[in-house]
């Protein structure tokens, strides 16, 4: 589970920002300390930062200087500020991307999992102690890695098991998985998909993970996340 950090003084907002975010699968921390900013975000260590312009005491470029200046974090600034000139400024001082005020909760989300996966790399579950990614897949040989083994897969199985991996915790309909794989729905037989899906349990158990993709019934399918952290457990207490 990916942790993130808003830094935005119109809690307002930032509740809405962070009540989608949770629901999508997301650890999400409000900063309310404007004064010892940099003080929190080494305390909460998180995987990205939401970055607003307009602060109190210390604007948004000012933090973001100082955080790039100690850390490679990925900075989202999102503010009302539309001019060319703010975005550059930002990027110029080492954001990853920009969303201006107003938006659309669907886009942020989609600039978010698109900074991770240029940070680290497609994942979906990173150990919040180590930082290093647990289960995750490598495009450039079409495979998923668990901890130490790593298994070969189809075009078909890549699309499937990231679409899961990309929405931890989530319901993924049957129609998002027939437009995810193949376009056109209509022309794809159900059973077609309940095959894939199958494989893709069976890939997930040749890696020692069980029952991480859960049927929710006349509506889809949720990848449970969780599984992956009861591993971790026991093999802590073990």
């Amino acid at each position: 589970m990916s942790k993130l950090c808003i830094i935005e003084d119109d809690f307002k907002l930032c509740e809405l920002i962070k009540g989608y975010l949770e629901e999508s699968g997301y650890d999400v921390h409000i900063v309310e300390d404007f004064i010892n900013i940099a003080e929190e975000i080494n305390r909460e260590k998180p995987d990205l930062i939401l970055l607003d312009i307009n602060l109190p005491y210390f604007d948004g470029y000012y933090v973001c200087r100082d955080i790039r200046s100690k850390s490679n974090i990925p900075i989202i600034i999102i503010s009302a500020r539309s001019g060319e000139r703010d975005q550059v400024l930002a990027i110029d001082l080492g954001a990853d991307d920009f969303v201006t005020k107003p938006f659309k909760l669907e886009i942020l989300h989609s600039k978010i999992k698109a900074v991770l996966r240029r940070t680290y790399g497609e994942y979906a579950y990173t150990s919040k102690e180590t930082k290093e990614k647990v289960l995750y897949l490598e495009e450039k040989d079409f495979t998923v890695h668990f901890k130490d083994k790593a298994i070969e897969l189809t075009k078909n199985e890549f699309k499937l098991i990231n679409k899961f991996l990309l929405n931890p915790g989530k319901v993924i309909k049957r129609g998002e998985l027939f437009q995810e794989l193949w376009d056109e729905e209509c022309f794809i037989d159900e059973n077609t998909l309940t095959v894939n899906i199958t494989r893709a349990k069976n890939i997930f158990k040749e890696l020692g993970i069980y029952n991480i993709i859960k049927t929710k019934r006349g509506v889809g399918y949720i990848f449970d996340h969780n599984v992956i952290k009861g591993l971790e457990n026991n093999e802590e207490q073990n």
